[in-house]
């Protein structure tokens, strides 16, 4: 996939009124600090777009990127954070919500999950919700470059195992360093972009 053009259209907020978009739309959802900033700056063909930060809990709204003029990259707020208050991760969890109930253009959730650990409760909860909302989640196992090549099958297992996956469910290890998974997300991007063609004629 060539990038061409990349923007920062809409920022939501808690109270914000979510945009209505009329091109595709793919979610990224995921726990604070597993890479989500690092994949979508990938994904865009950017190093630093999407602000990365060492600080878990960073992004606090929805971001849609504007890709080529032809989708968006959707950025959801990291969950399962410590140190935000209750009230603050609930705000968050409605806001999350909302957005993938009310869109009308979500094609696709990626789910990413740290491939080093098991995915936690927050993980399985999320997996499962999004299940619940008539979407089977891509998950993105990140950090594929911090275990050993001869690791990588049992981890994939490991993950696939906790979220009760299928045969038939898309699980993508991924590398923000070596960019190894990129190829195959983009493929899958693509592929949704041109289902959204045909169904549009």
């Amino acid at each position: 996939m060539i990038i061409k053009s990349v923007n920062l259209e809409t920022v939501c907020g808690i109270t914000s009124k979510l945009p209505d978009n009329q091109l595709p739309e793919f979610a990224f959802s995921g726990k604070s600090n597993v890479g989500k900033s690092s994949l979508i700056n990938a994904l865009m063909n950017r190093k630093a777009y999407a602000r990365t930060s060492s600080q878990p809990g960073k992004t606090q709204t929805i971001n849609f990127y504007n890709i080529n003029d032809a989708m968006y990259y959707v950025d959801l707020p990291g969950y399962g954070y410590a140190k935000v208050s209750q009230e603050i991760k609930q705000k968050w969890g409605v806001m999350i919500e909302r957005y993938l109930n009310k869109s009308t253009q979500l094609k696709c959730v990626f789910l990413l999950v740290d491939i080093r650990h098991e995915p936690n409760a927050n993980d399985k909860q999320m997996y499962e919700w999004v299940l619940s909302q008539g979407f089977r989640p891509i998950v993105i196992a990140t950090k594929l470059d911090k275990i050993k090549r001869s690791q990588v099958q049992k981890h994939i297992k490991m993950v696939r195992t906790a979220l009760n996956m299928t045969s038939e469910d898309i699980l993508i290890p991924f590398s923000a360093e070596t960019k190894q998974g990129r190829e195959e997300i983009w493929a899958i991007l693509e592929k949704y972009l041109e289902q959204s063609e045909i169904q549009a004629d």
